[in-house]
């Protein structure tokens, strides 16, 4: 996760992150990323059900639940192993979290036990009591999936009405009093949206965006030809950068971030080199400190039947699961060889990510995408858009330190 507007408007300085001496349970949510201790943030997808049939679901969501999902109680006892694991956040996912009547019931039990809560959700089954009691058990933050405007959103979605819906959804949020923001997955077919979001988030003061980068898992296998090019995503990132500091200079600040591609880190530092290098180099300073890629070390998934990845987008690998062993334990396991090189992956990625400069500041990026093309598991991950000039390649076989 990248947070645009922190680093390139100058939202967060390294300042603000050492004041709560960069530890997790300190750290309020914005600075969370910069921690030094990474404890996970951890993804449970309560539900396989979902209302909606999104073409790029990474979850394989549909009509009907499993029936090995965790029980209330037994989720209640997850919540308790992450609380005094010092898990700082737990997102509620899905497919659609709010189709379990339990979810309030389990959000509120991870408040009570000293976590933030955060949902992940389509925000069509958001009506004016429902986010009245989202708010009333302290929900931190719901974050409404939207992959453009009616047209296009509603393709994505594959059910009419769902665009309007989530437009309902927010407002019920805001008139609730529950920071809401959207959620937007760039490919071929929704990039031109783009410019229509922004104007979307001015228009009715959402205060936060996430443009999450495409990741070839679940249903969204199928749309590996349907990713930006590398020039196509150097333009995306120019574009969201642009509208970013438009918003910013009009005093309309937004929360912008850009998720699942690590890359972007370099991009806006190299673009901040060349127009502000006093900033360039804060910026550097909060990339390494983000490290990249964390899965598997800084965040975790949790299925709906119990089974622990790496991210929510490893399903075809498990560690463990939460019936047998708690989290904490698998979590800590390193007997397992993939889950013991994800926390140290930056000694076992191969190729240009080997020899490239900002290892320290990319963390060798989406390794489960790297391996969905490749079936490497360590080979570059083939989304990096970063030129060999600009990575600045060394002959070694170690990596040279990040810097300008």
């Amino acid at each position: 996760m990248i947070g645009i507007s922190k680093l390139y408007c100058g939202t967060v300085e390294p300042s603000d992150a050492l004041r709560y001496g960069r530890e997790s349970g300190r750290l309020p949510s914005h600075l969370l990323q910069f921690s030094a201790d990474k404890k996970p943030v951890v993804v449970w997808n309560m539900t396989r059900r979902c209302n909606l049939r999104c073409i790029h679901c990474y979850a394989h969501a549909r009509a009907q639940a499993d029936d090995d999902e965790l029980s209330t109680a037994e989720g209640r006892a997850l919540l308790d192993d992450l609380a005094a694991f010092g898990v700082p956040v737990v997102l509620f996912s899905g497919g659609e979290p709010l189709l379990r009547s339990d979810l309030p019931e389990l959000a509120s039990y991870a408040v009570s036990r000293g976590m933030r809560a955060v949902i992940s959700t389509n925000g069509t089954r958001i009506d004016a009591a429902t986010a009245r009691a989202l708010k009333a058990i302290g929900l931190s933050y719901v974050g409404i999936s939207l992959d453009g405007m009616e047209e296009v959103n509603d393709r994505f979605r594959a059910v009419p009405g769902a665009f309007r819906a989530a437009l309902e959804g927010i407002r019920h949020c805001q008139e609730a009093g529950i920071k809401v923001g959207l959620r937007f997955t760039i490919n071929r077919h929704n990039v031109g949206e783009i410019p229509a979001i922004f104007r979307l988030i001015e228009e009715r003061d959402i205060p936060r965006v996430c443009f999450y980068h495409l990741v070839y898992a679940g249903r969204g296998s199928t749309l590996v030809d349907q990713d930006l090019s590398p020039a196509e995503t150097r333009r995306t990132l120019d574009l969201i950068l642009d509208e970013t500091r438009r918003l910013h200079a009009a005093g309309k600040p937004k929360e912008v971030l850009t998720v699942d591609n690590h890359a972007d880190g370099p991009y806006v530092y190299l673009r901040l080199l060349r127009e502000d290098p006093a900033r360039a180099a804060e910026v550097l300073e909060l990339l390494r400190w983000n490290e990249g890629n964390n899965s598997g070390r800084g965040i975790g998934c949790v299925s709906w039947n119990g089974e622990v990845h790496a991210d929510q987008f490893w399903r075809h690998l498990s560690f463990g699961n939460v019936r047998r062993r708690p989290f904490s334990e698998i979590w800590t396991d390193t007997s397992h060889p993939v889950l013991s090189r994800l926390k140290e992956k930056t000694k076992w990625v191969t190729g240009r990510c080997a020899r490239c400069r900002w290892l320290d500041v990319c963390g060798g990026n989406f390794r489960v995408r790297a391996e969905a093309v490749t079936g490497d598991l360590w080979a570059p991950d083939p989304a990096c858009y970063l030129t060999d000039e600009e990575i600045a390649l060394t002959h070694g076989p170690a990596p040279c330190a990040a810097g300008a």
